[in-house]
């Protein structure tokens, strides 16, 4: 099997193109923040310096591995569906699911390796760039050398390794427990564990949350529970994606249909039948939602706090803020990511589909509306649920922070989270249909067959 793996890594490596950039992505990320590991362990390192680097790349190290596992998570499970018919050829012709989990796991293995063996030159280079930043904001002495060593290289090697094959063992054990798994319309196994998951995320993220009231505000440490909390509410949210878009898709359905006359029944049908599929986009989209709003909003309050007491900035608040900074860049970076790479990979897949619906009677402009609604649909719901996440914990904080309820910047940087979020989900799924479209309808469904 790991013969195969590999034979299908020489001969077919355009669907595993997702994967290996979203590897790549996470091992530079990984790596160029725990290079600051190892420089910060070099000699001559100052105390300040050294725990300025620190702090930096252990938050964002934990953030970074989060984020790589949902991203080759998100890439995986979609590459494992669209394998559903070489699956059930694999297992009619005598493969086992051990078998075949090991071909895929194996497949995993080397991309995930390759994406790591690309990113260590760029690592280096942003390592080096990412301590010039802290340098010129004070946080870091002037004199103090980039250093990439162990630390860099075997925590990134690790990290995505293990997250590419986990991820592709929770993909492929689905698809394999049972006959016509990963189908439209199957059934999801393993749903006990993910609602057990998901409870548990809801539960630790509401309790993280609460810590914060009681907590006094002018402790350092009191925007930690909020954004702790925020990030699990947000993760809760995400494992429950498939009933939430089931339930978006039921209450939407005939508004839809009314709005958008075919195009919206044609979408409401294909959310019913796809909400395990589709909503593996809104993992992405309500982490994004979620990340982003808590950590600019939780950032502004305690700018405006600090600059309303008259106090000058500390290494701690000057540390903080780029922190939180660039804690945002790599969220929207890796969702970004990962909402391209599902809707890509989910959208081009459908083409007999599509071809299907056209010669059914359906035109062109009508399947396309169709996904629009289903892309606007996935957005709504993302945002609602990804903007609960972070406001739950930026509502504490700001009360907590400044003794108001609601944060005074207004809605601004919501507004901002949601146009990005809205234009790359509509952007990339209308994008990708329209060319998919352009293959007339008898010869989609002749080449997907």
């Amino acid at each position: 099997m790991f013969a195969l793996a590999m034979s299908s890594v020489r001969h077919r490596p355009g669907r595993l193109v997702a994967t290996l950039l979203s590897a790549f992505l996470g091992a530079a990320i990984i790596m160029t923040f725990h290079s600051l590991h190892d420089t910060a362990g070099a000699g001559g390192v100052d105390e300040v310096s050294a725990e300025s680097m620190t702090t930096t790349a252990a938050v964002v190290g934990g953030y970074g591995s989060l984020l790589v596992f949902f991203a080759v998570a998100s890439t995986l499970t979609v590459n494992v569906r669209q394998r559903s018919a070489e699956i059930g050829l694999l297992r009619s012709t005598g493969a086992t699911p051990a078998q075949i989990k090991r071909m895929v796991l194996g497949e995993s293995a080397v991309v995930a390796l390759a994406g790591v063996a690309l990113a260590v030159v760029p690592a280096m280079f942003a390592g080096r760039a990412l301590l010039g930043m802290f340098q010129d904001s004070g946080q870091v002495a002037g004199g103090v050398e980039h250093v990439f060593g162990p630390v860099a290289l075997l925590s990134g090697a690790a990290i995505t390794l293990l997250a590419s094959v986990g991820a592709a063992f929770l993909a492929v054990r689905r698809a394999t427990r049972a006959p016509g798994a990963g189908e439209p319309g199957a059934r999801e196994p393993g749903g006990r564990a993910r609602k057990f998951a998901g409870y548990g995320a809801l539960a630790a993220g509401t309790g993280s949350v609460l810590t914060t009231f009681a907590m006094d505000g002018a402790d350092p440490l009191t925007m930690a529970p909020a954004a702790y909390g925020a990030i699990l509410l947000a993760v809760g949210f995400a494992l429950f994606s498939p009933a939430l878009l089931r339930a978006a898709a039921g209450r939407l359905a005939r508004p839809a249909e009314a709005l958008a006359g075919v195009s919206g029944y044609l979408a409401a049908h294909t959310m019913r039948r796809r909400a395990g599929e589709l909503s593996g986009v809104l993992v992405p989209l309500v982490l994004f939602t979620g990340m982003a709003t808590a950590t600019l909003y939780m950032q502004a309050v305690e700018s405006d706090a600090i600059k309303a007491s008259g106090l000058t900035r500390s290494v701690e608040d000057k540390n903080l803020e780029t922190l939180n900074l660039v804690v945002v860049g790599i969220v929207v970076v890796f969702s970004c990511v990962m909402l391209v790479n599902s809707l890509y990979a989910a959208t081009s897949y459908r083409s007999r589909e599509f071809g299907r619906q056209r010669l059914a009677g359906a035109t062109p402009g009508q399947v396309l509306g169709a996904v629009g609604c289903e892309g606007l649909v996935l957005t709504v719901t993302g945002v609602f649920f990804g903007t609960a996440a972070g406001f739950a914990g930026v509502l504490p904080f700001t009360y907590a922070r400044t003794g108001g309820v609601l944060p005074g910047q207004g809605p601004g940087i919501w507004l901002a989270v949601v146009a990005v979020a809205a234009a790359v989900t509509l952007g990339t799924s209308l994008g990708t249909a329209r060319r998919t479209l352009r293959t007339p309808a008898v010869d989609a469904v002749a080449v997907a067959a």
